[in-house]
């Protein structure tokens, strides 16, 4: 069964997505151009509000592989995918409380200068490339595969990922941070918009919403509570619940990407609130998506057009159901491409701007450190031309790993659950070392990698991951379908520790990292906490451990929190000294009565701030 292909109103609406994205970029550049430093290119000087940042967060991290690769489980496997609002719940709470006030408060622009506070300049280097190149390998398949998704409208794939590539580096190199930020607003309404117009007319066309609900009910897409707790399960509840908070807590809470855009804010109070309002578009996205893929199975329930070889990947699903359902509506399947577009110009934007923010701060400032303003701006945009030409170039060579939804979620499993495990060690266990740090980084990349990579080359047995039935029987067939068996010969890893839930690699890679850290740092002589600023510790265990402060003050080893007032502030120099100043942390080393706050801040020239945070510190202890 063939459908239309795009006309020119698709391709009309389509553009005019385009051009609305480079006219905010042009926009910001116009507005901001009196304001040249690198800081306002790319943090938007910290004077964003939480609105925009949280539609931001959700167009960016939902994106198009929600847009395709959501409805596509659902139709396949069931409506189990929507358990996952129970891990964007989780992962929010954690970010907001544990992740977020830490780096706020540090004052820092990138994620990874934490690193270098807590521990050293070799273990922020490691966590930089790994980043890097993470993102770089996410954006080289994903979007290619979304753009292969499309094909079936008829829309050419090469012309598409190089048209989106110079849309995202054009804006991103003109406006910087708030280009990108109000461009996500603007494509997220698009997305929203775009999953309604198909909820409404596939609903309508399949006889309302009780008969949807009938035929998913009959098809058995309803059983959603599957409370098994075998790991090499595909989707349990467990493996949503626990395995999708791990993942994405990594692609959330220690993200560059989230946290370059939650310390945009102009004040903690706003991160937060951006963030908690953007579980609600979270949840908002996920359900349109569900709900469409139940819709899209009650339309194909008798003909399915993957099994009937009418499509070439089950990612095609989606656009192809667009295509039939719209064809006798010009401009309407336009107006879906350009929603399912709009996730990946924001998720490659927030990647190049985040990219360009990382290897400035992380590698250009520490090799150059005397940079001028105006001359960290140029560099700051070169960055994002380079970096936008390197990921058109890379999807373009991309090749297909898998269903989309897994692929993107495997890939940031494996890369973000050790990055996770090395921010909590740092964070939340004041006796980890650096060379905790580095041993548990490279055991959790390692166990991940081991994990993801054998999944990849002996997939799970059918009878873990198999689909739900699909039937063809009111199709004309264009081919037999073939039986992809498995090798005859499969190792004996690979029915066990390779056939894990693609859910769990982040969690591998994360305790992997943090249970080898601490191993590691406490055969190698533990941190004291006497050498640790207060503001790079969260600590947790107090909620853990209320009714005794002797066991508390045990668990975090001398660090003072109890001393600890902190209200942020932009500037990392001026937020130190300000944690240097308090009366209580004064008096706890010096012994004597604390001096009036405006004598405890001393003038320390920039030159001699490198050390950040740690530098003062130690600084403060040795005078003592």
């Amino acid at each position: 069964m063939k459908v239309k292909k795009f006309v020119a109103w698709d391709y009309v609406v389509f553009a005019a997505l385009f051009l609305v994205c480079a006219s905010i970029g042009v926009f910001f550049a116009v507005k901001e151009r009196k304001k040249k430093t690198s800081k306002e290119f790319l943090v938007g000087g910290k004077q964003m509000t939480c609105g925009p940042i949280a539609f931001s967060l959700t167009s960016s991290f939902m994106s198009a592989v929600t847009v395709l690769g959501t409805p596509s489980e659902v139709y396949r496997y069931g409506a189990s995918f929507v358990l996952f609002f129970l891990s964007y719940a989780l992962v929010i709470i954690f970010t907001a409380e544990l992740f977020l006030p830490v780096f706020y408060r540090s004052g820092i622009t990138s994620t990874y200068e934490y690193l270098e506070l807590r521990f050293n300049k070799i273990v922020r280097l490691a966590a930089t490339l790994i980043y890097i190149l993470q993102t770089m390998t996410y954006l080289r398949f994903v979007n290619h595969l979304v753009f292969f998704g499309f094909t079936v409208t008829g829309f050419d794939l090469w012309g598409s990922v190089v048209a989106t590539g110079i849309v995202c580096t054009f804006y991103c190199t003109l406006g910087g941070l708030k280009a990108v930020v109000w461009t996500d607003a603007f494509q997220m309404l698009v997305m929203v918009a775009g999953f309604v117009t198909v909820l409404i007319r596939g609903t309508t066309l399949n006889g309302g919403s009780a008969k949807v609900w009938e035929d998913a009910y009959e098809g058995s897409r309803l059983n959603i509570f599957d409370f098994d707790i075998d790991p090499l399960r595909r989707h349990t509840f467990w493996t949503i619940v626990i395995g999708g908070t791990f993942t994405w807590l990594g692609l959330y809470g220690v993200n560059q990407s989230t946290i370059q855009r939650c310390i945009s804010c102009k004040s903690e109070k706003h991160a937060k609130l951006a963030l908690y309002l953007n579980l609600l578009g979270l949840w908002t996205v996920l359900v349109c998506a569900v709900f469409c893929g139940l819709v899209m199975y009650s339309h194909y329930q008798s003909c399915d057009p993957w099994t009937a070889d009418f499509i070439s990947a089950p990612d095609q699903l989606m656009p192809y159901f667009v295509m039939d359902i719209f064809s006798s509506m010009p401009g309407v399947p336009g107006l879906f491409v350009a929603c399912a577009f709009s996730g990946t110009l924001s998720t490659v934007a927030a990647s190049i701007n985040a990219l360009a923010t990382v290897t400035f701060e992380d590698l250009v400032k520490k090799g150059f450190p005397n940079l001028s303003d105006k001359m960290s701006t140029w560099i700051s945009k070169g960055l994002c031309i380079l970096y936008g030409v390197l990921c058109t170039s890379m999807a373009a060579a991309a090749s297909l790993l898998g269903g989309v939804v897994q692929a993107s979620l495997s890939i940031h499993g494996m890369c973000g659950g050790p990055m996770l495990g090395l921010f909590t060690l740092g964070i939340v266990f004041p006796c980890a070392n650096w060379k905790g740090a580095i041993g548990g980084l490279l055991a959790g990349i390692t166990l991940a990698f081991w994990a993801g990579t054998g999944s990849f080359i002996y997939p799970a047995p059918p009878t873990k991951s198999i689909p739900l039935p699909l039937s063809t029987l009111n199709c004309t067939l264009v081919n037999s379908t073939e039986l992809l068996l498995s090798p005859s010969h499969r190792p004996f890893l690979a029915d066990t520790w390779y056939s894990l839930s693609y859910l769990y690699f982040s969690a591998i890679g994360c305790l992997g990292c943090a249970v080898t850290g601490l191993l590691i740092s406490f055969i190698t002589g533990p941190n004291k906490g006497e050498d640790i600023p207060p503001v790079l510790i969260k600590p947790v265990c107090n909620l853990f451990c209320f009714w005794s402060k002797r066991l508390t003050t045990l668990l975090w080893c001398g660090v003072q929190h109890d001393s600890q007032e902190l209200s942020g502030c932009c500037h990392p120099q001026l937020h130190a000294l300000q944690i240097l100043s308090s009366r209580a942390l004064l008096a706890h080393h010096s012994g004597l009565q604390p001096p009036a706050p405006e004598l405890a801040l001393p003038t320390i020239p920039s030159t001699h701030f490198s050390t950040g945070v740690s530098g003062l510190w130690s600084s403060l202890r040795h005078h003592e």
